[in-house]
């Protein structure tokens, strides 16, 4: 008889490895017109979830020191904006973002015990919250957040208080979405900027066809040559306080009174 297909593979494993793959191109699709920044973190944290078994993941945004924007997963959503909300004075969002280094996973408890963030600890108690970790979002030097997972409490806890090699594991696969997070972010970024450069140049360009077309215009009706057409044209913005770009729309279009304009003769340039 043959061997079963299924003999020798770790099944869990490979699930794991197929969620991984397509929480990297969820975290790589940013390059949309219509991208949706809340919608896009909280995809990626529901794979999070999923990939660590996880009560809730969330990720702060931070901009100058200050939280911008929150994006959490879709389980327990309230739990997860609730838990990064409260991080305003300390937690681990801001403590793994301020570092730059991941915050290793810790047993709420034991943080709370030792009054490491207070408020955090307190309210993620209420959540029957056993740990938590953080990994920064960071990006060529530039940290852009952070990601928070929220682990549940174990229904049988360990007496060692040594994170278990499990979840060094979920800290390495939490790092490695993050750093697609930022990548993407980034790219987001970037994409945005050269795309309003390319309309504030398409438009720049359009201005000056439009200008032109106005000089013809104007030359035509005054016989007169372009370049005094064009001192016509700017002295009218001028005088009457208007961008020149709307003169010369206005008088291709004809709603500019010709005769009028006609009548503004060319002083000193």
């Amino acid at each position: 008889m043959g061997a079963d297909p299924g003999e020798g593979v770790d099944m869990h494993g490979d699930s794991r490895e197929i969620r991984l793959g397509a929480a990297l191109v969820e975290a790589a699709d940013t390059l949309a017109e219509d991208f949706d920044t809340v919608a896009y973190l909280r995809r990626v944290s529901d794979h999070c979830v999923a990939l660590l078994g996880a009560s809730a993941a969330g990720i702060m945004l931070i901009d100058d020191g200050e939280p911008v924007s929150f994006g959490v997963s879709g389980r327990r959503q309230e739990l997860a904006l609730d838990l990064l909300e409260v991080q305003h004075h300390g937690g681990p969002c801001l403590e793994s973002h301020g570092s730059g280094e991941p915050v290793p996973p810790v047993t709420i408890r034991a943080a709370h015990a030792s009054s490491r963030w207070p408020d955090f600890t307190e309210r993620a108690l209420r959540y029957d919250i056993g740990s938590t970790f953080a990994v920064p979002l960071r990006r060529e030097g530039t940290a852009l957040g952070a990601l928070n997972v929220f682990v549940p409490e174990p229904a049988h806890p360990s007496p060692s208080p040594s994170p278990a090699p499990a979840d060094e594991t979920g800290l390495l696969l939490a790092q490695t979405l993050a750093d697609a997070i930022a990548l993407g972010l980034a790219n987001h970024r970037m994409f945005t900027r050269y795309r309003t450069l390319a309309g504030q140049l398409q438009e720049a360009l359009s201005s000056r066809v439009r200008v032109e077309q106005a000089k013809g215009i104007l030359a035509e009706r005054r016989r007169t040559g372009t370049d005094e057409a064009f001192v016509a044209l700017r002295q009218f913005a001028r005088s009457h306080r208007l961008p020149l770009d709307e003169v010369a729309t206005a008088v291709i279009t004809g709603s500019q009174d010709i005769a009028e304009l006609g009548r503004e003769r060319p002083g000193p340039a």
